[in-house]
């Protein structure tokens, strides 16, 4: 079974939106060449364990029929050695998922932008429409992003 893993900093809004559109378009068989049955899990680089994922969020999610309830986890080097594919919502959660591994630690491989084409901003405190939006982008690069690079 293939492990992706979305990082962005509280693990509240952008990286859990992330892994609940993935679930659900690859349970749904949306995202070419990635298995049904892939693992997709979220995590922070700078939260604590716990939090639960914004209202918004939920809201945003729950427009395109996805349930999503789930809690902030702090991320660690074993979550990346675990995943096949380490997914950042910017150049600064790939670059601190990096820091956290051993020095020259081949996992550093693993660990892409979600966005070749820019940073994902974060929407806390935009308002409901900035995770619409963000939801909208989210279902539009998910499958090509993540099917690209798993095929890596």
């Amino acid at each position: 079974m293939k492990t992706v893993l979305f990082v962005c900093t509280g693990n509240t809004c952008r990286s859990p939106m992330a892994e609940g559109i993935a679930r659900h378009l690859a349970s749904a068989g949306r995202m070419t060449g990635v298995p049904r049955d892939t693992f997709f899990a979220s995590a922070g680089v700078f939260t604590s364990d716990g939090r639960p994922v914004s209202p918004e969020t939920r809201r945003a999610l729950a427009k395109h029929g996805i349930e999503w309830e789930g809690r902030s986890k702090v991320l660690s080097p074993e979550m990346v050695r675990r995943a096949d594919l380490v997914l950042a919502m910017t150049e600064q959660h790939a670059e601190a998922v990096r820091e956290i591994l051993p020095a020259g630690s081949p996992d550093a491989r693993k660990v892409h932008v979600l966005d070749p084409s820019g940073d994902v901003p974060d929407p806390i405190g935009l308002g409901q429409e900035s995770y619409d939006l963000l939801a909208e982008r989210l279902l539009r690069l998910l499958p090509t992003r993540v099917s690209e690079c798993l095929a890596r």
